[in-house]
């Protein structure tokens, strides 16, 4: 495992009690309508999320028989495909070895174990066994934290069946040119630092990737204002005094993630950061 592997592990080993205790099982974004407007409880906007990405990339009529959810936490989103999809299996890759013995604790408690599974594992270990598998493949705010953009998208198209579709939410940087002032740089160095990002990349630079590494259909949007409302609960709850215990436990990690906030809030604010929806298929 290398050495970011290691970080982002271990950084998720530590924050995702304190997470689940104050954001339940959803760790991404809220969804606020297209102009972030919407006013919704953050934890149904976090469903929202899940809803506005399956509508806006999966095709009216697609079947799911097989998912995969690359980078899955505890698996909220899983158990959302594997509840909507009737009958359909999916796995779930997660680093931290305690998201994925809460995740799998949480199926059963859904009854899905039978056809749901969440494993600690590099997601670059899952080729070439499951090659072909997933009609669906599912990469909700985890490509941040994976440097080789084409190689992933290589490696996604390995895994989908013909007709099979990618649908990914990414944190990326603004579009080039203008180069980046220094001050976005700052916000962005911050940011990867805190979060154990490499260095993000644009929007048009991930259409790219995606397309060299032979997808078909590319597209991408900017959900940017949709998501933005979301930093402002996250640092409200931060805030919470009952949630300072928690904070303390999870140790120095998770507490320079909690301010990392403000950089995050900062880099939207200022249009520096931008939230990437990708759509494609096989």
């Amino acid at each position: 495992m290398s050495i970011l592997n290691h970080r982002i592990r271990d950084f998720y080993d530590r924050s995702t009690p304190l997470w689940l205790d104050t954001w339940g099982e959803q760790m991404h974004h809220g969804y606020y309508g297209p102009d972030g407007r919407r006013k919704v409880d953050h934890r149904q906007a976090q469903i929202d999320m899940i809803e506005a990405l399956l509508e806006w990339g999966m095709a009216p009529d697609k079947g799911v028989d097989r998912f995969l959810d690359a980078g899955c936490g505890v698996g909220g989103s899983s158990r959302y495909l594997a509840e909507k999809y009737a009958g359909a299996e999916g796995i779930g890759v997660t680093l931290s070895p305690i998201q994925a013995h809460r995740g799998n604790g949480y199926n059963r408690q859904a009854g899905l174990s039978d056809r749901l599974n969440i494993i600690a594992k590099d997601v670059y270990e899952l080729t070439p066994e499951n090659a072909g598998q997933f009609d669906l493949i599912w990469s909700m705010e985890s490509a941040e934290h994976m440097a080789d953009k084409e190689g992933l998208f290589r490696l996604f198209h390995h895994l989908l069946r013909p007709g099979g579709r990618l649908l990914m939410a990414t944190w990326c940087h603004r579009p080039e040119p203008p180069d980046l002032l220094p001050s976005e740089q700052y916000t962005l160095k911050k940011i990867c630092d805190l979060y154990h990002l490499p260095p993000m990349v644009s929007i048009p630079e991930l259409e790219a990737a995606a397309n060299r590494a032979g997808l078909q259909k590319v597209r991408t949007d900017d959900w940017s204002p949709a998501v933005e409302p979301f930093w402002g609960a996250v640092i409200r709850s931060g805030l919470d005094p009952r949630n300072w215990p928690g904070l303390v436990k999870a140790g120095i990690g998770t507490i320079k993630g909690a301010w990392a906030m403000r950089y995050m809030r900062r880099g939207y604010s200022s249009g520096t950061v931008r939230y990437a929806v990708l759509s494609a298929g096989k």
